[in-house]
């Protein structure tokens, strides 16, 4: 009889998160498909409407580092949690949502220090390259029923020794091997190719220390590198942001130096990123409250906005090159359209309680949905209303070539 009831139990229970299930894929749709009719009476500007918030509870003593969507289950996004607080560092976690079920988190890794930076491979959605504060990379692979990484970096065979900020997968060298390049606070750019069991370790190339630091000191106090992008069609070319705000153009093949430098920032650059179809255009942000413009060709930037504080994170829109998205310490989320307004955003909008602070900011690759990530570990999902998601009659490219003149 006990046996019966339990399973009657399992089966209500089951039916009941199917329901639920069920009603957050509709909420989904509807969020792609219906129209926001208020739309029409506010001009060329747009709003973020609220769906979901995604909340772990063992996490709240956390902030969000970094958000990624995996590039074969849209509906999947991965959240880094740690620490940006040098005094308040400690564990940090690795979780993984689905817009499907907003309630509970589909995987769950804990990390011995602070995630810093994530990245799911954009092939194999099962692997995450993951930077820790300690210095350490680590690789996790989905598809193992363990919550330990398959890789780890270790001091004996080489690892960086200052925060990893960001890490980005590459394609598979000449023997078909894995790989991914980081950037840490230790002013290196490293190389990691998955051999076997192990991670092995190239430093590709140091960032150049700052004319103002004395001789003797240019060896103890490095460049802290805080930002990293590869070009979306030139895969061996990429931009790395500093923290004294400069920004610097490399190649992976000319390891003896950095090709360009822009005195892009008063302050700390916090993203840097190629625009995914004009192939000389990126965008940078800083704490300097500034949201900027680049032609690679052009050492002063294009467009320049103030967003009245520090600007954390930035993004571009997939759907169109002349859309982007940045995050502010105030809470806000700041939406831009230059092929409708260049001057000023279509969107600012406060999207979490009083002295909530946002730090990530990224774009879903199919549905009109943004996530958000807070100081307190909470990601947001908001959609974009249809003047926010206008995708351009003619090519990208050639918007954005207009726009730029």
């Amino acid at each position: 009889e006990l046996q019966r009831r339990e399973k009657s139990k399992e089966k209500h229970e089951g039916q009941f998160l199917n329901k639920e299930e069920d009603k957050s894929k509709k909420k989904m749709i509807q969020a792609e498909t219906q129209v926001d009719a208020s739309d029409e009476f506010r001009g060329e500007k747009g709003t973020l409407l609220p769906l979901w918030t995604f909340q772990y509870d063992k996490a709240k003593s956390l902030s969000v580092t970094a958000l990624c969507w995996n590039h074969k289950y849209n509906d999947l996004f991965a959240v880094g949690l740690g620490s940006h607080e040098f005094t308040q560092q400690g564990g940090g976690m690795l979780l993984f949502y689905t817009l499907k079920n907003p309630s509970y988190p589909e995987f769950i890794f804990n990390t011995a220090s602070g995630v810093m930076c994530l990245d799911i491979h954009e092939h194999l959605s099962y692997l995450v390259a993951v930077g820790l504060y300690d210095g350490c990379v680590a690789v996790y692979n989905l598809k193992k029923k363990t919550d330990q990484p398959i890789y780890n970096s270790r001091a004996s065979s080489g690892k960086h020794t200052s925060a990893v900020m960001q890490v980005k997968w590459q394609k598979d060298d000449l023997d078909s091997n894995h790989n991914f390049i980081s950037v840490s606070a230790d002013g290196r750019l490293v190389s990691w190719t998955l051999v076997k069991h192990e991670l092995v370790f190239t430093e590709i190339i140091k960032l150049p220390v700052i004319d103002t630091i004395p001789d003797d000191l240019k060896d103890v106090i490095p460049t802290v590198g805080t930002s990293l992008d590869f070009h979306k069609q030139k895969d061996y070319s990429f931009l790395v942001g500093t923290e004294h705000g400069k920004i610097h153009k490399g190649s992976k093949y000319y390891s003896s130096k950095f090709l360009e430098k822009y005195d892009a920032h008063f302050m700390n650059v916090t993203r840097v990123k190629w625009n995914p179809f004009h192939p000389d255009v990126f965008i940078s942000c800083g704490w300097d409250w500034m949201v900027k413009i680049w032609d690679q060709t052009m050492k002063s930037p294009v467009f320049t906005f103030e967003l009245k504080t520090s600007v954390t994170d930035v993004a571009w829109a997939p759907y169109s090159s002349t859309v982007f998205a940045a995050v502010t310490t105030d809470g806000k989320v700041h939406v831009f359209d230059l092929n409708i307004n260049k001057y000023e955003a279509l969107c600012q909008q406060k999207v979490v309680s009083k002295k909530t602070k946002l730090f990530n900011i990224e774009f879903n690759p199919v549905h009109p949905i943004i996530i958000v990530g807070d100081d307190r570990g909470h990601v947001t999902s908001l959609k974009l209303s249809p003047n926010l998601r206008k995708k351009p009659k003619v090519g990208d490219a050639l918007i954005l070539c207009i726009g730029l003149q």
